[in-house]
Formats: structure tokens, C-alpha cells, sequence
């Protein structure tokens, strides 16, 4: 779930190597070799610790012939690294724009007539339906279902666009909310 996630990356980044593989790759992408020989570590050693960077989404790599250069992905490290303080139940702010599109969108009782094909407009009204839903509750599928029927009657294509655009995750048939700081908008 959602806090397990959280508490892998904190586990990872608790390597004092690591946190030097990250503070290197923050400069620029670096194949193995040279990550090896700027920490002083044999190449097996540096391939163990990219494995479990690349396990919480914070290295990716490239080939290029037979070199492989690690990147580092700066947003994911700055959104997980400041989840932890959004775990508290997230503040639905309906600003002029929101309030307008969602009531361009739903009826008088407050259910989706339809969803917009325009991304923007679609992630508030996303975000719209996801009132009622508490952070850090682990909820299962049916529970999801039932909630987004009291908004719109396609509860399948919505779940999806939950996870699709990182409002929620999603493991063995389980649903969290993930932290404000990871959804788009």
C-alpha cells in the first residue's frame, strides 16, 4: 500500500552509498564504471545498490551500445521525499475555475452528466469525486466502486483514471489514496 511505499523509500535511502549515488547522479547520468570509481566500490556493489534505487523509481537507466548510464529522477525523489508530511486526510481547495467545471459537469445533486475529454478539466472533476475518501485508509475495490456510483455510473473507466493520473495506487485489488503532493493538479 501507500505507506509500505513510503517506508521502502526511506529504508533505501537509508544507505549512506546510496545517498552518495544520488548526491553524483543530481550532477549528471554516469554509467557504472564510473560511479565505481568515484566511490571507491567494485562494480557488483554498485549494481546492488542501482538495483534497489531503480526497485523505488528514483534511478532509471539508458543503454548506449554496451554502456548503460543511470539517471537520476529528481521529481519522484522530491515528491516521495515530501509525501510523508501530506498524510493527513487531503484539503479539497474548490477554487473559481473547479467550482465552474464542476458545475458544468454535474447535476443538481452533484453527479457527473458526463466526463470532459479535455485532461484538465477531467483531473478537477477526478479530484471532485474523490470527497469523501480518507488518506491512509486502505480500501478494496468494491469500496472504490461504490463510492465513485454516488458521482458517475462507469465506476470501472474512473477507478482507472484514479490510478492512471496518481491520484490513488493500487496493489492486489487494494486502493489508497496516494499523498496530495503526487497528484497532477
Amino acid at each position: 500500500m501507500q505507506l509500505d511505499r513510503l517506508v521502502a523509500f526511506h529504508k533505501t535511502l537509508g544507505d549512506k552509498t546510496r545517498l552518495r549515488i544520488l548526491a553524483l547522479l543530481k550532477k549528471g547520468p554516469l554509467h557504472g564504471q564510473a560511479l565505481a570509481g568515484k566511490l571507491g566500490l567494485k562494480a557488483p556493489t554498485i549494481t546492488h545498490h542501482m538495483t534497489k534505487l531503480r526497485e523505488i523509481g528514483l534511478v532509471s537507466q539508458r543503454r548506449d551500445k554496451n554502456t548503460i548510464y543511470f539517471h537520476l529522477e529528481e521529481d519522484r525523489l522530491a515528491r516521495m521525499s515530501s509525501a510523508i508530511l501530506n498524510l493527513s486526510e487531503p484539503e479539497f481547495v474548490v477554487g473559481d475555475e473547479k467550482s465552474k467545471v464542476v458545475a458544468n459537469f454535474t447535476d443538481g445533486s452533484g453527479r457527473l452528466t458526463q466526463l470532459p475529454a479535455q485532461r484538465k478539466k477531467r483531473l478537477m472533476l477526478l479530484e471532485y469525486m474523490l470527497r469523501g475518501l480518507e488518506q491512509g485508509r486502505a480500501y478494496e475495490e468494491r469500496e472504490v466502486n461504490e463510492h465513485i456510483k454516488q458521482f458517475y455510473d462507469d465506476y470501472a473507466t474512473v477507478r482507472r483514471e484514479f490510478i492512471m493520473s496518481h491520484f490513488m495506487f493500487r496493489q492486489d485489488g487494494v486502493y489508497e489514496l496516494n499523498p496530495r503532493d503526487m497528484w497532477p493538479i
